[in-house]
C-alpha cells in the first residue's frame, strides 16, 4: 500500500486491475485504517479515472451476494446522492410509475446519508422487510414489475471501509461506486448527477460497462431532472438539453420538490404522487423522469410519447396497484 500511495500522491493512475485487487486486499483486512483513509483521501483529490472506478467496481461486484434477473431485463433508475437539495424520493416513485407500465424494475438503494429519506428509508415506512432471498425478489419482480435491492444486504464488502468512511464524514469514491453495483447487473440504467464532470465520468463508465444507459443532470446541480431549470440527458444514442417548456411542463420552484422535514413527510408525498393527491410539480417531477427511463428501454419512441406512457401508468393507478403489490409480497 505504501508504493500505491506514493504513486496516488506523485499523481500516477492505476489500472483496473489494480485498483481491484486493491479493494479485494481491503476485504481481506490485509491494510490499517490510517492507510486506507490516505487511500480514499487521495483520490478525493486527485480524482479518480475510468480504469480506477472500474476496477473497485469490478472488486465489489465480485463479492457481492448476486441475484440473477438476466431473464427480465431491468432497469435501476437512482441518483448519486449528494446535491444537499433535500428532495421526495423522485427517483422511487419514478420506479413504480415504470413497473405500472409494464416494464421490469431492480432498484438498488439504501438509507438517506444526505437528505432526510433516502429510497431504503421511504419503502422501509412502507413497512417492506428488506431481503437477499432471491425467491422472494423474483417472485416481487414477477408480480408487480418492481424488486428492491437493499444494498446493505448484498455489498458485505461494504462493511470493511464503513469506520473508515463514517470517520472521515466526507464523500469518497465509494459514494460514487454506489449507482455501480447493483448485485442484479441491470440491464438498462437512468443515472442522476449533481454536475457535468460526474456525467462525463459515468458515461464513460456505462459505455465500457455496456449497457443502455441515461444520465441526467439539471444544470442547477441536482441529481435528477427537477424542471427547476434546463437539464441535460447523455444516452448512448444522443446528448441534448432540454428546457422543461418544450416538454409541455412548466418550470418548478425548488422548494416545491422539498422532502419535508421527517421521513413521515417523504412517505407522505410520495403516496400523494402515486395516488394523484401530489402537487402539479411533484407529478410533473416524477414523470418526466420516469419518460426518460422508459426511452432507454424504448428507444425509438420520441420522449412526448414516452411521457404519456408515464401519464397513463400513474392516471391509470397502475403505479399505485404495483406499489399495492409490492407491499403485500414483501411485507
Amino acid at each position: 500500500m505504501k508504493a500505491i500511495l506514493n504513486r496516488l500522491f506523485n499523481h500516477e493512475e492505476l489500472t483496473s486491475e489494480e485498483t481491484r485487487q486493491i479493494l479485494l486486499n481491503i476485504t481481506r483486512e490485509h491494510y490499517p485504517d490510517a492507510q486506507i483513509a490516505a487511500l480514499l483521501t487521495a483520490f478525493q483529490m486527485r480524482g479518480i479515472t475510468v480504469d480506477e472506478l472500474l476496477g473497485f467496481r469490478e472488486a465489489l461486484m465480485e463479492t457481492r451476494i448476486p441475484v440473477d434477473f438476466s431473464p427480465y431485463r431491468p432497469i435501476d433508475i437512482v441518483g448519486t446522492g449528494g446535491d444537499g437539495k433535500n428532495t421526495f424520493n423522485i427517483s422511487t416513485c419514478a420506479c413504480f410509475v415504470v413497473a405500472g407500465a409494464g416494464y421490469k424494475v431492480a432498484k438498488h438503494g439504501n438509507y438517506g446519508a444526505t437528505s432526510i429519506s433516502g429510497a431504503s428509508n421511504v419503502i422501509e415506512q412502507h413497512g417492506i422487510r428488506f431481503t437477499n432471498d432471491s425467491d422472494t425478489l423474483k417472485r416481487s419482480i414477477e408480480a408487480c414489475n418492481m424488486a428492491y435491492l437493499h444494498a446493505q444486504l448484498f455489498n458485505p464488502a461494504m462493511k470493511f471501509v464503513g469506520p473508515v468512511r463514517k470517520a472521515l464524514g466526507v464523500r469518497t469514491l465509494f459514494n460514487l461506486l454506489g449507482p455501480l453495483v447493483n448485485p442484479c447487473r441491470p440491464a438498462y440504467q437512468l443515472l442522476g448527477v449533481a454536475d457535468l464532470a460526474q456525467m462525463r465520468l459515468y458515461t464513460n463508465v456505462f459505455y465500457r460497462m455496456g449497457i443502455d444507459f441515461a444520465v441526467v443532470n439539471s444544470l442547477d446541480s441536482y441529481d435528477e431532472i427537477s424542471l427547476t431549470d434546463e437539464f441535460k440527458v447523455m444516452t448512448r444514442n444522443y446528448e441534448r438539453i432540454y428546457r422543461p417548456q418544450s416538454l409541455g411542463f412548466h418550470a418548478i420552484r425548488p422548494e416545491e420538490l422539498f422532502g419535508g422535514a421527517s421521513k413521515e413527510d417523504a412517505a407522505r408525498i410520495f403516496d400523494n404522487v402515486l395516488t394523484g393527491e401530489a402537487t402539479a410539480a411533484q407529478t410533473q417531477c416524477v414523470l418526466v423522469n420516469a419518460a426518460f427511463a422508459i426511452q432507454i428501454m424504448e428507444p425509438t419512441k420520441e420522449i412526448e410519447e414516452c411521457i404519456a406512457i408515464a401519464r397513463e401508468s400513474l392516471e391509470s393507478k397502475r403505479a399505485l396497484n404495483c406499489l399495492k403489490k409490492f407491499i403485500e409480497i414483501n411485507s
